[in-house]
């Protein structure tokens, strides 16, 4: 059976779901194929079941301090299959909504591993998406106009440290533990890395962070970078720098033992569990693109500024394009890609303007050029900083580690990023976001009255800073 559709998403993830509802918003026939359940990685096997877990570790490690907020408990304790069950909870609700929005927006979804056909009776051009069912019912062929790949990624591993879902984990079978061990090795100390570190020590986890590079976060500004090592490490998180694990050392038996060489000697490491995390490559594999013309570089699919591929009619977004990972990006990179098939006419997305999040505790939040890469692109900066230790609500809050920085060009006063380590930072970035949207000057951004006693004034103070009018240091 052959069905024509104006738009054929190949994914239901974040980004396939929102190209979806805004092609409905645009009277295209659309359908969703999705060999798992819709929302995709994010939903099911990482934003929000990892946010789930991180609030509950939260909230122990809160409650367990609640004598220095005058709360006296005589005995804190932790289930964790109420921490999971309360994160399938949410997954669940999240669940039903985007199915409601589907169903909304009358848009057909097809449960199956869809694979892109090459030109046949069905299409003259390669882009008919053949579906297969698990019950093993008649492939069904889906003839679009147009195409859209959006089948996101999925945990890298190393050689030789292979996982076995019992002693080594990936971040997909560290979500589903039923029970926390005593402790684990984390290899790799990027965002994922880090998240996970943060949320064992809180579930009062013995943490060993191993990471490759001279620092973590090797993303992210360098005095972030800095402050979050020195704030992990004052909750108790053990994190070891330019370590080259050995996979070849690995043992397991009642845990795992693996050795790591730094600066030229090894040192060994013990744990309960080792947690690969070592980023993420795209789904690409058995999905057709053999027969296409559409170029792969790096793992990679190769588009436009537009999302599209070699094959004009086929579109690709998300993780699969590599760049940057993230769920909010990849929803935006849908909406493009379907109002230029649909010859809208949008604005290609500006990625410096794109808010990055890590949800450790402390918080950590981005936008625009860390100092590196301003310099790095030739400006001739000025930095303003501000430590939250001298705002109110966060003494109140009892979280009062961090500051915000902002990078402004010396020259224009434009402001070129902002980064913040502290609480609620995730919450606080999108004011930042927007001031570069709107390219504010740190002047227009302090004298944006911020309401007291809030975390936000912190941006205020740290934009008079960046002249050395700061009130409040």
């Amino acid at each position: 059976m052959a069905t024509e559709y104006d738009l054929v998403i190949l994914g239901g993830g974040t980004g396939g779901y929102v190209a979806a509802i805004r092609a409905s918003q645009l009277g295209l026939k659309v359908a969703v194929v999705e060999k798992d359940k819709l929302g995709g990685t994010c939903l099911h096997r990482g934003c929000i079941p990892s946010k789930a877990l991180l609030r509950s570790a939260e909230v122990f490690a809160t409650a367990k301090r609640g004598e220095e907020y005058g709360v006296i408990a005589k005995e804190i304790a932790l289930d964790f299959l109420k921490v999971q069950e309360r994160k399938q909870n949410i997954i669940d609700q999240l669940h039903s909504g985007i199915k409601h929005l589907m169903k909304k927006g009358k848009i057909d979804i097809f449960k199956g591993i869809g694979r892109i056909l090459g030109p046949s009776i069905f299409s003259p051009t390669a882009g008919a998406i053949s579906v297969e069912f698990e019950n093993g019912d008649e492939n069904e062929i889906l003839i679009p106009q147009n195409l859209i790949i959006a089948t996101g990624s999925k945990p890298s591993t190393l050689s030789g440290l292979e996982v076995d879902g019992e002693y080594v984990l990936t971040s997909d079978e560290a979500l589903q533990l039923e029970e926390l061990p005593h402790s684990i090795l984390i290899v790799g100390g990027g965002v994922i890395g880090i998240e996970w570190a943060s949320m064992f020590c809180d579930f009062g986890l013995e943490v060993t962070v191993l990471e490759y590079a001279d620092r973590i976060l090797a993303t992210e500004d360098e005095e972030i970078s800095k402050e979050a090592e020195r704030l992990l490490k004052k909750k108790g998180v053990k994190i070891v720098t330019n370590a080259k694990v050995l996979p070849e050392t690995l043992e397991k038996s009642n845990g795992i033992t693996v050795k790591a060489e730094q600066k030229g000697e090894e040192q060994e490491f013990k744990a309960d569990k080792m947690l690969v995390s070592v980023g993420r490559k795209a789904n690409i594999h058995d999905i057709g693109l053999n027969n296409t013309t559409i170029k792969i570089e790096n793992g990679v699919i190769q588009t436009n500024e537009y999302y599209q591929t070699a094959e004009s009619h086929i579109y690709a977004i998300g993780d699969v394009i590599g760049g940057i990972q993230l769920a909010h990006a990849a929803s935006h990179e849908g909406i493009v890609a379907v109002e230029h098939l649909a010859n809208q006419k949008p604005r290609p997305i500006d990625y410096s303007l794109v808010s990055k999040c890590i949800y450790s505790k402390p918080e950590i939040a981005s936008v625009g050029f860390n100092e590196r890469e301003a310099k790095e692109k030739g400006f001739n900066i000025k930095t303003g900083k501000f430590m939250f230790k001298a705002i109110g609500k966060a003494l109140v809050f009892g979280e009062s580690d961090g500051f915000v920085k902002l990078i402004v060009d010396k020259e224009t006063d434009d402001l070129l990023g902002v980064h913040m380590i502290g609480p609620h930072v995730t919450d606080m970035i999108s004011e930042a976001g927007l001031a570069r949207v709107l390219d504010a000057s740190p002047w227009e951004v302090a004298h944006t009255i911020h309401p007291h006693p809030t975390l936000s004034e912190a941006i205020g103070e740290a934009a008079l800073a960046v002249d050395g009018k700061a009130i409040h240091s």
